[in-house]
């Protein structure tokens, strides 16, 4: 039997269970591709994972298997939407800091 993974959606809606295989190999295609960009629009991630992925997923639909993921990735935080972005764009997610870097200044004499 072909083992399972429940994916999770950023608005906390309920996922789906897929096959682990085809998640790993979408997940890679994914992160890879939006790695290799920096930015990119939501387009231009499923024209580039419909020629990565041609004929791997063995009659699955590509664009459905990446839209898929990529609302995993969001929820998982692993990638993020960037903010205000026409069309939505998306980007590796960055670290954030707990707490804020000080500021080096010169003390006066």
């Amino acid at each position: 039997m072909d083992e399972k993974i429940l994916t999770q959606h950023p608005q906390g809606l309920k996922g789906v269970n897929i096959s682990k295989a085809r998640y790993d190999l979408v997940r890679n295609a994914i992160l890879s591709i939006v790695r290799d960009y920096g930015e990119i629009t939501f387009t231009e991630l499923m024209m580039a994972c419909e020629h990565k992925l041609s004929g791997k997923l063995q009659g699955g639909s590509v664009s459905w298997y990446t839209t898929t993921v990529k609302l995993d990735l969001e929820a998982r935080g692993m990638i993020e939407k960037i903010p205000g972005s026409r069309p939505q764009k998306l980007r590796l997610r960055r670290e954030r800091t707990t707490r804020p870097i000080p500021h080096l200044r010169r003390r006066k004499p």
